[in-house]
């Protein structure tokens, strides 16, 4: 049932983001713009039974596209749609007397489809944004890496949860909800969006039916972000 109610958000969250494409009540735009964006993810993993972390932190960059549809009294209301490469994963925080290190690293393609809107300067200008969307991901990619002093020991960690050592992640689709506010400058030259974002994941990297070990284990990412974009149309 969790998993069917998951699905069904996604796909009302899906339902309202193009919704303004198809319901012009206010002055119509039909705006677009293409470019680049650029940033910082520091990512945990949400597991059950828990790992204690520090945040991973890896670089983001990748292409972005947004159409503007109207002017909603105050409100610039659009869509943005990004193809980005994500490196995301954990590192453990190991108390247990040893000098071991530990991470883990998940490269994924991540495809985030979010509604935005903005208050401000339309054409020239600075511009308040909030956006919010669906995200899906797919895991091309994993690795480990071990380091510190002294031998490899694993016999004292916490909650006696080792089984994250030398197992691939189960699950290579990824997906969850993203939301964000920014600051976007409009110039002669493009767009500049300075953004941050949380990603909650909804989908588990690990098997967590009855036969899994982990019940939970899932991406909670903070993702601060710089977004160029240039116009290819623009509303006379």
């Amino acid at each position: 049932m969790l998993r069917k109610s998951l699905h069904s958000l996604l796909l009302l969250l899906a339902a309202f983001l193009v919704l303004p494409l198809h319901a012009q009540v206010g002055e119509r735009r039909t705006d677009f713009a293409m470019g680049g964006n650029a940033g910082w993810l520091l990512n945990t993993m949400n597991f059950t039974p828990t790992i204690k972390q520090f945040s991973h932190q890896a670089p983001t960059f990748g292409f972005s596209a947004r159409y503007i549809s109207e002017k909603y009294f105050t409100a610039i209301c659009g869509v943005q749609a990004e193809v980005n490469f994500a490196q995301l994963g954990w590192k453990e925080n190991i108390e247990d007397g040893t000098l071991n290190e530990y991470s883990h690293h998940l490269n994924y393609i991540q495809i985030p489809l979010l509604m935005q809107m903005g208050w401000g300067g339309e054409q020239r200008g600075l511009k308040f944004v909030f956006e919010a969307g669906p995200q899906l991901g797919y895991c091309f990619a994993t690795s480990e890496s071990r380091g510190g002093s002294g031998a490899w020991d694993t016999s004292h960690r916490p909650n006696g949860v080792v089984y994250q050592y030398d197992h691939d992640i189960d699950n290579r689709f990824d997906y969850g909800i993203t939301a964000g506010i920014g600051v976007e400058l409009s110039t002669a030259i493009g767009h500049f969006i300075l953004d941050g974002r949380y990603y909650f994941g909804l989908a588990d990297t690990y098997d967590s039916s009855k036969q899994g070990y982990f019940a939970r284990s899932a991406n909670q990412t903070i993702c601060v972000k710089l977004n160029y974009l240039i116009d290819f149309h623009k509303t006379k």
